[in-house]
């Protein structure tokens, strides 16, 4: 398969754990809070390709000076970020990603510009999948990092440590990577790990959304003596905590910035400590995960 021709594939995906570990067959890298793209370089044709096969080029037209980058054929991997004090904000990106007025993306591409970091190189006049990561990763050192193009630092043997700054700084998390794994388009590798920064906090619960199987619970947090919805968590009904929600005497929405028809409004009572990757710049809870009830 030309990859570079045809272009046809979805990037390497990664497995997932939740404890981080050192190991000489790993390297190990920030994981960035962004949007998956490969980015195909030919000359005065560029080319940003999104996970799902969606061509996103217009959306980042800062990403146009990369076609002085090379002469070269090439095929890159990595995450388009928007940096916000250092730290990647998936809220801004967000921003940007639905936009369509022509102006309003040349307006954004300056007050919010995007940054590509660059993890792999999958084509460089010919196909380099085959190669180890580390043969590789020679390969793409040889290109010098620009605004817009920013190589992803790595480091060798010591994960435990490089989480242990993920945690401190609140970035998004770690991935390892085998360093003699080959790259394989299409599929999901145990070779690339993710070990996600998971935050844990208690949320109040005003209500629950009654499905097949499970239940949603309707999580609120208290600012300036007014509720605000921040998301909520699925409760298989199997779980004890089920009856004790179904039980609970019946309320009025208490929520400032949302309603919905199938909601039932409860008396607080109980809190539900969960799991999530970030708030949002709205205060809303992005992937939040049941742990328990109080």
């Amino acid at each position: 398969m030309d990859i570079f021709n045809n272009r046809d594939f979805t990037p390497m995906l990664l497995s997932e754990q939740k404890v981080p570990f050192d190991s000489d067959d790993f390297l190990y890298e920030i994981k960035f809070d962004g949007i998956r793209a490969l980015c195909f370089i030919d000359g005065d044709n560029i080319l940003l390709q999104s996970r799902g096969k969606n061509n996103i080029t217009p959306l980042f037209p800062e990403i146009n000076v990369l076609k002085k980058l090379t002469n070269k054929k090439v095929v890159f991997d990595g995450e388009i970020v928007i940096f916000d004090d250092g730290v990647s904000s998936f809220s801004l990106i967000q921003k940007r990603l639905h936009l369509k007025n022509k102006n309003k993306i040349e307006e954004l591409s300056n007050i919010f510009p995007i940054t590509f970091v660059v993890f792999d190189i999958l084509y460089e006049n010919k196909d380099l999948t085959n190669l180890s990561l580390i043969q590789r990763k020679e390969i793409l050192d040889k290109y010098n990092d620009k605004d817009v193009f920013v190589k992803c630092k790595y480091f060798k043997k010591n994960g435990i440590s490089l989480f242990n700054f993920v945690k401190n700084n609140r970035l998004e998390g770690m991935v390892a990577k085998k360093i003699n794994s080959k790259y394989y388009i299409n599929k999901r590798s145990n070779d690339w790990i993710k070990i996600k920064n998971l935050h844990q906090e208690y949320f109040n619960i005003y209500g629950y959304i009654e499905n097949k199987d499970t239940i949603s619970l309707l999580l609120g947090d208290i600012k300036n003596n007014m509720v605000f919805y921040v998301g909520k968590v699925s409760v298989s009904k199997n779980n004890e905590c089920y009856t004790l929600i179904k039980n609970s005497s019946i309320s009025h929405n208490p929520f400032v910035n949302f309603d919905d028809k199938y909601a039932i409004y409860i008396k607080n009572k109980y809190k539900c400590l969960t799991e999530f990757l970030e708030k949002s710049d709205d205060g809303y809870l992005r992937h939040p995960i049941f742990k328990k009830l109080e």
